[in-house]
């Protein structure tokens, strides 16, 4: 695999609700996964519902936004560590 595989998205900001604890570890077959915590997803829920209901506030929807740019990071960090466990 050449090196543009394995570099990680760089993130802006956090959340404030992923500074502490907020992502946990879980492992499916042997691999660490990266997950966010039960409390985050029920924030993430939340701003979804809030955002379809057309009642997000400015503030809500950066939030939002900062958590789909989180996913994708941790998406992409599970990718790598699964690639390079398979390998």
């Amino acid at each position: 695999m050449d090196q543009a595989n394995h570099s990680l998205p760089k993130l802006s900001e956090l959340p404030v609700s992923l500074r502490e604890g907020a992502v946990s570890i879980a492992l499916s077959e042997g691999i660490p996964s990266f997950r966010a915590s039960t409390d985050v997803v029920k924030r993430i829920d939340l701003l979804l519902e809030k955002a379809q209901q057309d009642t997000l506030s400015v503030e809500e929807a950066k939030e939002l936004e900062q958590y789909e740019e989180i996913d994708d990071y941790l998406s992409h960090l599970n990718r790598v560590v699964r690639n390079l466990q398979l390998a």
